[in-house]
């Protein structure tokens, strides 16, 4: 027994094991110092916990959509609810809910397809062409992202009314049309595009319009990923445009038309909160389908700007 107790014996790792620590445990966390280590440990635990405060929010919403009614006002509060109901998104689902959303879908498609067309090619001339002027009008255009919608709300919605627009989808979609930030991001990308090819197109016949169809648009996709996300879940939760504009019930968008859900009371002249927040879960499903499919441009749109031009 001594003997073996001398020999220095070296203990080898199943190879399945050691594959999945591989994979379970950073290779920089590996090879970090005691000290390094340490100030990782401390700072992920701040984010978990930053991540369980932003998020508490969420999953309070959703948790409340499903309870009872008597449940969602017991003290103290349950965290973890002991009774689920589908009765808030029954109520939810009979009150026209579905029309409501098929305008906001109608609404923010058709303002994120133009804005994606337009903000494309006024970013392929503002990058790509050069015309007098072309970096003064730029700016001037870009400035007017400083002017907000309350200072010229008044005379667009008297415009709207003076063409009889309004209570259509004409006045909810064409004052998006076109946005200073979607030239901007579209001509930050665009500037990134070696020229070259452009001039190799139009050495092979090609004219403006299948330069910008066949070059630039495929090239731009990323890009346009970007600005579709950003253009599309900032239409969806459009709220005071849409108000000033629409009249009847049918052609509410669906942040609009959630407000009349705080009309719903509970026998005991309570708000039924049960069904305003089914209504805000069922708002927010776009929103979730739309950032996991394509979170992973969200990065590029940060990024998107800092591209020297």
């Amino acid at each position: 027994m001594n003997q073996l107790a001398e020999l220095d014996v070296e203990v080898v790792m199943p190879p399945k094991r050691r594959n999945l620590l591989s994979r379970l445990i950073p290779q920089f966390f590996r090879e970090a110092t005691r000290a390094e280590k340490v100030y990782f440990v401390i700072g992920f635990t701040i984010l978990v916990i930053w991540a369980i405060f932003s998020l508490f929010p969420l999953y309070w919403m959703v948790v409340t959509a499903f309870k009872p009614s008597v449940a969602i006002m017991v003290t103290p509060p349950e965290l973890i609810p002991r009774e689920l109901t589908l009765r808030n998104f029954a109520i939810m689902l009979d009150s026209g809910i579905w029309r409501w959303t098929l305008n906001s879908f109608i609404v923010s498609g058709a303002v994120t397809f133009f804005q994606l067309f337009f903000s494309s090619m006024a970013g392929y001339a503002f990058a790509k062409k050069d015309f007098p002027g072309r970096n003064i009008l730029f700016w001037l255009y870009i400035g007017s992202m400083m002017i907000p919608l309350y200072a010229i709300v008044v005379p667009l919605y008297r415009m709207m009314a003076g063409l009889k627009l309004l209570d259509t989808y004409f006045a909810l979609i064409l004052p998006g049309l076109a946005a200073p930030f979607g030239t901007f991001l579209m001509r930050q990308y665009i500037q990134s595009l070696p020229s070259e090819l452009i001039d190799a197109a139009k050495i092979d016949g090609c004219d403006e319009w299948g330069v910008y169809r066949r070059i630039i648009l495929p090239l731009s996709k990323p890009g346009l990923a970007v600005l579709g996300i950003f253009v599309f879940t900032g239409q969806w939760a459009e709220f005071f445009w849409p108000l000033i504009v629409t009249n009847t019930a049918d052609m509410r968008v669906l942040t609009v038309g959630l407000t009349s859900f705080q009309l719903f009371e509970l026998g005991s002249g309570m708000r039924d909160y049960g069904v305003l927040m089914a209504g805000a879960t069922w708002a927010a499903i776009p929103m979730f389908v739309v950032f996991f499919l394509l979170q992973r441009y969200f990065l590029k749109g940060i990024t998107l700007g800092a591209l020297k031009g």
